[in-house]
């Protein structure tokens, strides 16, 4: 039913004033939108603020669909005894179209900044540790996408789905994902945290696995003065010993071998000296379960009074961290298949799902100084069943300042008495003990696939 000017106008002033998605007051601490946000020229039931925050709701909801998000705005503005508005969800998805992928990547600078602020003083051995890792994503097979970011080679066409790439560093001393880079599958992770090393500052140290660990890498970070801890690369042999420092641990030379690396300049290449010291440590792992037994770590750190070689051995345990927060957003905030159908929204849809994840990593950060645990002890996904719950009465309007407050440190006492229990070295292999259904492969282009009559025939074509 369409709105006439004047009560539009009304409209937009009180969605100014509040939000049907109910997240505004929960996360107004950690994130406040700019007043031109999207840049409105139009007078619009979905303006700017409005569809991010519904748009974030959508995101933590339990129905992530597009008309659940509709319905729940529809009832709102019920409540509000407001004229009725059309159920379609074509004018919200066109709003969430018109969302800036740049201006949401700023809103996400500004949650981590504050993350990042509100972390200040939890550090290792005096440094502020950074984890890198990668990862990868899928999404709706589309021209579009595909062109973006194409399927597997292996993968026959119209069999597969496109596929996107990540980069991420997060903080290990809140969770918090910091930098992102994007990239197609032909993109390396490598390449892809190489692009995010500007963000590095001087004094942190970047942990990462093997796959990230190279002579080029350590010199330029080095200059940059960020040092490193990963473990040594399987390609590098071993190096001759400068020094002893204690047992397993020693001071090596790298020497500069083979040809330039493609992602660096030849000019940059042979300016770099040919000779690096840097100290190795061997840890053996006696852990029943754990897939290595023994691990070379290659570190710049090398005074072994101020960075023990355990400290070391005990912050790359750490870096297991990284994996589990990637699935924090993958699996539990279901990012693991992106549901927009053409790359400006997959990029929209992305950003969205990195705020949401902050947004959740904060309260657990604000819970956890709050009761002295770390932040790894509280659960996320209990953190957003508690903000599902919460978000619709610490938004009531009738309420104060002063209740609104008691009632947000009662939510962080709730989140703190629910940590996770305690299961050092658990092991936990990754499979599945529910079968699959008993479904036909698509192993070829739906066009000319044939399915078989009887499910107990189903076999690969």
């Amino acid at each position: 039913m369409p709105c006439r000017p004047g009560l539009l106008r009304s409209k937009k002033n009180r969605l100014a004033r509040s939000s049907p998605a109910e997240l505004r007051q929960l996360f107004a601490p950690w994130l406040e939108l700019p007043p031109r946000f999207g840049n409105p020229k139009r007078t619009r039931l979905f303006t700017p603020t409005l569809t991010f925050w519904l748009f974030l709701s959508q995101i933590l909801a339990q129905d992530w669909s597009c008309r659940e998000t509709v319905r729940k705005f529809l009832a709102w503005l019920a409540s509000e005894k407001s004229e009725t508005a059309s159920p379609q969800t074509a004018a919200y998805c066109k709003a969430r179209a018109r969302l800036d992928p740049k201006e949401l990547r700023q809103a996400h600078r500004r949650v981590t900044k504050k993350i990042e602020a509100k972390a200040n003083g939890h550090f290792w051995c005096g440094r502020r540790v950074k984890v890198a890792d990668g990862s990868s994503i899928s999404m709706p097979d589309t021209p579009a996408n595909q062109n973006a970011w194409p399927q597997p080679k292996k993968q026959k066409p119209g069999c597969g789905f496109p596929v996107m790439r990540l980069g991420v560093i997060f903080s290990i001393a809140s969770g918090a994902l910091l930098e992102v880079a994007l990239g197609s599958l032909a993109c390396h992770e490598r390449t892809l945290i190489r692009t995010l090393w500007p963000t590095l500052k001087r004094g942190e140290v970047l942990l990462a696995d093997r796959g990230f660990c190279g002579y080029a890498d350590f010199l330029l970070l080095a200059r940059q003065g960020v040092d490193c801890v990963m473990r040594k690369h399987q390609r590098r042999k071993n190096a001759a010993r400068v020094h002893r420092l204690g047992p397993h641990d020693h001071l090596v030379l790298w020497r500069k071998t083979g040809p330039c690396p493609k992602w660096l300049e030849e000019k940059t290449w042979r300016e770099l000296p040919e000779t690096l010291i840097v100290r190795e440590i061997k840890i053996q792992v006696g852990i029943p379960g754990f897939r290595t037994q023994t691990i070379f770590l290659a570190t710049t750190l090398l005074d072994p009074a101020a960075f023990p070689a355990h400290d070391l051995a005990n912050l790359y345990r750490r870096r297991w961290m990284a994996e589990l927060y990637l699935r924090d957003i993958k699996t539990t905030m279901e990012m693991d298949v992106l549901r927009c159908k053409t790359p400006p929204m997959i990029a929209t849809e992305l950003w969205m799902h990195l705020i949401a994840y902050n947004l959740i990593r904060a309260l657990i950060l604000e819970a956890a100084l709050k009761s002295g645990l770390a932040p790894e002890q509280l659960s996320l996904k209990g953190t957003i069943s508690t903000v599902r719950q919460w978000a619709a009465i610490l938004a009531q309007p009738t309420l104060d300042e002063k209740t609104r407050h008691q009632l947000h440190q009662t939510m962080l006492k709730y989140l703190a008495q629910d940590p996770l229990p305690f299961r050092p070295n658990r092991l936990e292999p990754r499979t599945r003990k529910r079968r699959p259904k008993n479904y036909q492969l698509l192993n070829q282009p739906r066009k000319l696939f044939r399915e078989f009559q009887h499910r107990n025939k189903y076999r690969k074509a």
